[in-house]
């Protein structure tokens, strides 16, 4: 699991609850059905209305990714494609296959099958950076649900304070009805605001990264690939791989 999310989020609700308890408010004050109903079921309802059924469903499955750590390093795929190029340089490029078919990553197993299939240098390129531009391209458009949701929630919270505050002007001759439209008004703009701010946002540029990131170790992959289809050795296609890290990558084949 990833423990940064799940510690940000803890932090980010303990301030928000504690802050509440330190100013001697109580917890139950926040809890108003009719204040969740409005700023949940609108932001929900709006960003439903915004996006095309494809994007809400992909943004829903991405979002186990924000609290699940990544089973893959890029230096570990590095790794693995300066063995592959060991493997082609000494048993030829045939010798991959059965390799490449039981690797867990889906991209370098895509890759793989191109340079084992004999596509050309110029193809394979062009083939395999219009894929990487497509999957970004989706995988950034479910991130943007959430983006969407979060500018959505505090417009919400602000309509169910205007709707809290109509409805205590309407009972204005009953004051003992006062202080619930009054809680209404005030808990939907905290509900709006903190849900943009603690949860939509967050996660959206915290997918957005995630893509980013996704998207460096495909590249990185196409120029292994890449590297691999025209012969070059391991030690050749270990300096190219080192491009894309901060540290020399020598450590990691000598414990591989």
């Amino acid at each position: 699991m990833e423990w940064t999310a799940f510690v940000g989020l803890t932090v980010g609700l303990l301030a928000l609850f504690g802050g509440q308890m330190l100013e001697g408010g109580a917890l139950g004050a926040l809890a108003q059905p009719t204040a969740a109903l409005i700023v949940l079921g609108g932001t929900i309802g709006a960003t439903l209305l915004s996006s095309p059924s494809a994007e809400i469903a992909r943004a829903a499955r991405m979002l186990s990714r924000v609290f699940r750590a990544d089973p893959i390093h890029p230096r570990e795929l590095a790794v693995r494609l300066v063995d592959m190029a060991a493997l082609a340089r000494k048993e030829g490029i045939i010798a991959l296959e059965e390799r490449c078919s039981s690797d867990p990553h889906p991209f370098l197993r895509l890759a793989m099958r191109h340079v084992i299939d004999g596509t050309t240098g110029a193809q394979l390129r062009e083939v395999l950076e219009t894929d990487v531009q497509i999957r970004s391209e989706k995988a950034l458009a479910g991130a943007r649900v959430y983006e969407t949701a979060g500018g959505f929630a505090p417009t919400l919270g602000i309509l169910g304070a205007v709707l809290g505050l109509i409805h205590t002007m309407e009972n204005l001759s009953e004051p003992g009805r006062l202080g619930a439209g009054i809680a209404v008004a005030f808990v939907a703009t905290v509900y709006g605001v903190g849900a943009a701010n603690l949860i939509f946002l967050p996660v959206a540029n915290r997918l957005k990264r995630l893509v980013v990131k996704d998207r460096s170790a495909q590249e990185m992959i196409i120029e292994g690939a890449l590297g691999i289809q025209a012969g070059l050795s391991p030690s050749a296609l270990s300096d190219r791989m080192e491009a894309f890290f901060s540290r020399p990558l020598t450590e990691d084949l000598e414990a591989a």
